[in-house]
């Protein structure tokens, strides 16, 4: 994944379900969501735990299928164990058609199931976090677009 692919997933990108976003603020993918919230995308957290409470201020949702059309979710950002990956990624594909882009953070990789969101069309990051990424190439997210 180069600098300008980075780039572009920061510019494409406006909504992003944060799979496994822990409520707790001392969590990574809180801090992480918290973040990419300040920039201005919007967060659709995916907790089946907390289902129906909120979490950074929007509506947590058991399954990526849960998340309304309406979402237009752009972008998976998974919190999860490297082998729960593949179930994501399937569901992802089914259930958000302007999905551009399955994000997997540091220390969450899996070679199938990112060939299989490729093959989809989809972008793919893997053991990589957009907290640490995005700023490396400038990305003032969608409020600085």
């Amino acid at each position: 994944m180069t600098q300008p692919d980075i780039a572009r997933i920061a510019a494409q990108t406006r909504n992003i379900a944060v799979v496994g976003l822990s409520p707790k603020p001392e969590r990574p993918s809180h801090e992480v969501a918290h973040y990419l919230q300040n920039l201005g995308y919007r967060i659709i957290p995916v907790n089946p735990g907390h289902a129906g409470e909120q979490i950074l201020g929007e509506t947590t949702y058991a399954t990526l299928s849960d998340i309304p059309a309406d979402a237009a979710v752009n972008m998976v950002d998974i919190f999860r164990r490297s082998e729960s990956v593949p179930a994501v990624v399937d569901e992802a594909l089914a259930a958000l058609p302007g999905l551009k882009t399955i994000w997997m953070q540091i220390g969450v990789m899996h070679d199938q199931a990112a060939d299989k969101a490729r093959a989809a069309g989809k972008t793919v990051v893997q053991d990589r976090c957009p907290k640490i990424e995005f700023p490396r190439v400038g990305a003032a997210g969608p409020k600085g677009a």
